[in-house]
């Protein structure tokens, strides 16, 4: 038997799927104004194709569904302006994912529907679903994002501009020793698998995120013109883009900025995390704060082990808004063994690929957990995604 708070977590999940593609244009739907971000459309048939292939493809052996549409939507595709075309009109594509979810809830819901399988025990499977359909669901806001961003006019006007403001240092620390890394029990993807203990150097991890107030101070003091702060990787980027902001930072006529969301402009607060950065603008910002900031000398983006360590503690305030860039490439741990189905395993592992920790404003709550990773291309901004600097660790208190 599945549980209930399982199937109601899937059956949520589906709703904000099929909602975001319902209250979008039909011109939203089936194309993206960003060629880094899958459309809508294209969002929801993959979270369909997904879920169809393993409940029914796999346990079911029915494949009928799936091989007419595997095209478009199974695991080796790539999105883009040839596959957008190739998807049906906006009604037809909300229908098919309301009709195939629906069913997928009663075979869920009903004992003897679907042979027994250890995917289904205690309701691994649905959770499962429902986590990665979370991520489709935060990829499918930053198109929307992307949308707004394409058609924003000049029009608003801050009415309280933002002030800059230097780092400093407000971190706590973490002494030498072998801290528990990965996840225990439950369902989790993965990446997360398995639990070990990893020995880690004493440092310091600032409390706070770096704040929309202290970007800008990197901003202003010249932090997009001043090569010293970028390495090869990030100079080469910067060149080929022209940034000089966040993905979602706009100036109003009187120069200040302000930022874009799905729903338009939007005042930036001073003490809010900063996100829509690269890996490479979160590597910049470091070296300048650690040449700039009061007591910061030595700052450098967190690695993901001293965040999840600092997080298991309950050392860091005002998580969860923003993703933040680790300093190290997503990678498996020791030990980790591939889950023989391909659907299955976290695309890109070991590809190069930059960690994430933490959660936006965006995430659901099934992706909420200190063990939760994630990993996306250095110059990718399209993600909420913030940082955190670490510092050397200074003398104990008994020293």
């Amino acid at each position: 038997m599945i549980p209930a708070q399982t199937l109601g977590a899937l059956a949520s999940i589906h709703e904000l799927l099929t909602q975001l593609v319902e209250q979008a244009s039909s011109r939203e739907v089936n194309r993206s104004p960003d060629p880094r971000l899958p459309s809508l459309g294209w969002l929801l048939g993959r979270a369909v194709y997904l879920e169809t292939y393993l409940l029914r493809e796999r346990l079911l052996e029915d494949d009928d569904l799936t091989r007419r549409v595997r095209h478009l939507f199974g695991p080796d595709t790539h999105y883009g302006e040839a596959t957008d075309r190739a998807l049906p009109p906006q009604d037809h594509l909300l229908n098919w994912a309301l009709e195939i979810f629906g069913h997928h809830l009663t075979l869920l819901a009903n004992p003897g529907m679907l042979p027994e399988h250890p995917w289904l025990q205690d309701g691994w499977l649905p959770a499962w679903l429902a986590q990665q359909h979370a991520l489709s669901y935060e990829r499918m806001l930053s198109t929307m994002t992307a949308w707004r961003l394409d058609r924003e006019a000049d029009e608003f006007l801050v009415e309280q501009p933002l002030e800059a403001r230097r780092p400093q240092v407000d971190a706590v620390r973490i002494d030498q020793g072998h801290y528990r890394i990965g996840a225990r029990k439950g369902v989790v993807l993965d990446c997360e698998l398995p639990t070990q203990m990893v020995e880690l150097h004493s440092f310091r991890i600032q409390k706070q995120p770096v704040s929309n107030a202290e970007y800008l101070a990197f901003i202003q003091d010249g932090g997009y013109q001043t090569g010293e702060w970028w390495d090869e990787d990030s100079s080469t980027w910067l060149a080929g883009t022209g940034h000089k902001a966040p993905w979602h930072w706009r100036q109003d006529r009187n120069g200040h900025w302000y930022g874009v969301g799905m729903n338009g402009p939007m005042p930036l607060f001073a003490d809010q995390p900063v996100s829509g950065l690269t890996a490479h603008e979160a590597n910049a910002f470091a070296a300048w704060a650690s040449a700039n900031g009061e007591g910061l000398s030595g700052a450098v983006p967190q690695h993901e082990y001293q965040w999840e360590t600092a997080a298991r503690m309950g050392l860091l305030e005002n998580t969860g808004r923003a993703w933040e860039w680790c300093a190290n490439r997503l990678h498996p741990y020791d030990g980790y063994e591939a889950p023989v189905e391909p659907e299955l395993a976290t695309r890109g592992l070991d590809d190069g690929l930059v960690s994430l920790r933490g959660a936006s404003l965006h995430t659901q709550p099934t992706l909420r957990r200190a063990s939760f990773r994630r990993g996306a291309a250095a110059d990718d901004n399209t993600l909420f995604a913030g940082t955190r600097l670490v510092i050397p660790p200074g003398k104990a208190a008994w020293e």
